[in-house]
């Protein structure tokens, strides 16, 4: 079992001393990712199904993760995730390349459609064909990274005699996850990631979603090149060494650790106490 930790964009992790700080205690402590989180804007008043007030600050991922780059030396960075039919394929494109170069070839692109409509109309982008168009983003972005002449001609997007340098320093592309705990999703990360992830999820859920993809590897074409489907999970509620053991008796690969924290100290506790009982030992 691997260990990551979410959130060195947001909440605390937001004040940058403090996400340098969770970082480099991350690193030393032994986990192996720190992720990201994405809202580019949040309704206000909350409401649901928003997930947290709309006080709370998040970093741009891209920014965050060239940032904490800066300050480690071998932790993966994840953004986990961009919601990726919000933003422009060639921009993103560009700006995680960056990451990945600066960073030694450290980026985790991790990526869902998103679900918060007040959001989506804010940022003027429509709610429908989301999964449609993710899908197409994300073919035009693998485009931009891989090809030697850069050409995609989709419903959503298309392009012809460009160049986008650097390419991404990891070949032929950074890892892809997708998020999601919807039978689409399932099939989109079984055809297109390397990596599925769940976040907020005890183990019955974990369980469901877990059978889930398995409906959609047995009805899916998934390309040989992208291998094992990996599996990350935000545990919901208090994890211990037997619930963490549960997981990967599931078949969870990486649990990635979040809470609501208010402080640094918090999340360095928190680091600390996973360190001192998980990492190693599950």
């Amino acid at each position: 079992m691997r260990f990551g930790l979410f959130g060195i964009n947001t909440g605390p992790c937001a004040d940058p001393e403090t996400a340098r700080r969770v970082a480099s205690a991350a690193e030393s402590s032994g986990f192996d990712s720190l992720w990201t989180g994405e809202h580019v804007v949040l309704p206000d008043p909350q409401v649901p199904p928003s997930p947290v007030p709309p006080e709370t600050p998040f970093l741009d991922p891209a920014v965050s993760l060239a940032f904490v780059a800066a300050h480690t030396r071998s932790v993966l960075l994840g953004t986990g995730i961009i919601i990726l039919p919000q933003r422009n394929p060639l921009v993103l494109a560009k700006e995680l390349a960056s990451v990945d170069v600066l960073s030694g070839g450290r980026l985790v692109f991790g990526l869902g459609i998103g679900y918060l409509k007040a959001e989506f109309d804010a940022l003027g982008i429509p709610f429908t064909d989301k999964g449609a168009r993710s899908m197409e983003y994300l073919a035009a972005m693998r485009a931009v990274w891989m090809q030697e002449r850069p050409s995609y001609a989709g419903r959503f997007v298309a392009f012809r005699n460009i160049q986008s340098l650097p390419r991404p320093r990891q070949r032929p592309h950074p890892p892809i996850v997708i998020g999601g705990h919807t039978p689409a999703a399932f099939r989109r990360a079984t055809a297109h990631a390397n990596a599925w992830y769940g976040f907020a999820l005890d183990l019955e859920a974990t369980r469901s979603c877990l059978a889930g993809l398995a409906e959609a590897r047995a009805a899916v074409n998934r390309p040989a090149e992208l291998g094992e489907l990996e599996v990350s999970v935000t545990p919901r509620g208090r994890l211990d060494r037997d619930t963490a053991e549960q997981f990967a008796a599931l078949g969870v690969h990486r649990l990635i650790v979040y809470r609501f924290w208010r402080t640094a100290d918090e999340v360095l506790r928190d680091v600390e106490e996973i360190a001192g009982t998980l990492i190693g030992q599950v």
